[in-house]
């Protein structure tokens, strides 16, 4: 099974924020939307679809934790290392993006197909794939 697998069973919607916005913005956002990650697009580069990190709940924890209740008013842009954005593109398989999320220590993925962001990818996604594709497996009698 391939990354582009999953984006299909998934909504094509993927929600973004500035790296000049504020932590407290972004978690509005992750919750407004139900979500637990969001992906960081720059300010400068803002043709296009250019992905320069992820903003994740872990984050906004960071944040606080530094920075106490001052920390919602933290630039997001403070909070990612834009040098160092793990990607996959849709063609990749599962393997190679638990492979990743495990080498990296993360729970969502951009997926990025020629310089254009199509969707991401988390952990539970994957689990659900493997789950999914281990249930339509017929088992040996």
């Amino acid at each position: 099974m391939l990354v582009g697998d999953i984006l299909r069973k998934k909504t094509s919607r993927v929600v973004t924020v500035r790296m000049n916005e504020t932590v407290g913005i972004a978690a509005k956002l992750m919750r407004a939307n139900n979500i637990s990650a969001l992906v960081v697009k720059d300010v400068v580069r803002s043709e296009g679809n250019t992905a320069v990190g992820m903003f994740t709940e872990r984050d906004v924890v960071r944040a606080v934790a530094e920075h106490g209740a001052d920390g919602i008013n933290v630039k997001v842009s403070q909070l990612i290392s834009v040098q160092q954005l793990v990607s996959c593109t849709s063609s990749d398989t599962l393997e190679h993006v638990r492979h990743l999320m495990n080498r990296h220590h993360i729970r969502h993925l951009p997926v990025i197909d020629d310089y254009s962001l199509l969707g991401v990818v988390s952990m539970r996604d994957l689990a659900a794939a493997f789950d999914e594709a281990t249930v339509s497996t017929p088992h040996a009698a």
